[in-house]
């Protein structure tokens, strides 16, 4: 299961079924930076900047560069499942071919557009923006905002996710 959330921030100013959870978190920051991440119940992936507006083409690198591999990673034997919403590039013929050729690896579940209720990656998301609600001075620039947003991604505790 793969669950899709955004959050903007401003600079200058166990079941079974869980245990098959792959998550992926985007926090879209202002003057255009955007982070892709996954995480599982098992463990924390990596995290990308992504340099460009999210269209089908750029979400399809993302899929074969950071899930495809992560996938294989944490379920070797092809029993996970992958969650997103509906944002338009997620809803591509294209994207959506991806997933139907891939089922083998693992598997797209289906994700109703409003369940924010349900969204665990909403947590990681909260986390991320008290850490930088705590800063006392503003981010001078988007570099800053990024690399900090990175170290808050990798230094969060396993009990976030």
């Amino acid at each position: 299961m793969v669950v899709s959330g955004y959050a903007v921030y401003q600079a200058n100013s166990s079941s079974p079924l869980v245990q098959q959870v792959i998550h992926r978190l985007v926090v879209a920051v202002l003057w255009g930076i955007m982070l892709w991440g996954t995480f599982s119940w098992a463990d924390l992936g990596s995290v990308v900047v992504v340099e460009e507006t999210m269209k089908a083409a750029s979400y399809l690198n993302i899929i074969a560069d950071q899930l495809h591999p992560y996938m294989a990673f944490v379920f070797p034997t092809g029993n996970g499942f992958f969650q997103q919403d509906n944002v338009p590039c997620h809803k591509a013929r294209i994207v959506l071919e991806l997933f139907e050729d891939h089922t083998d690896e693992f598997h797209l579940m289906t994700w109703s557009p409003n369940s924010p209720d349900f969204n665990p990656m909403e947590h990681i998301l909260d986390a991320i923006e008290r850490h930088l609600r705590a800063q006392t001075s503003p981010f001078q620039n988007i570099s800053t905002l990024r690399d900090h947003c990175l170290d808050i991604w990798y230094n969060l505790s396993p009990v976030m996710y």
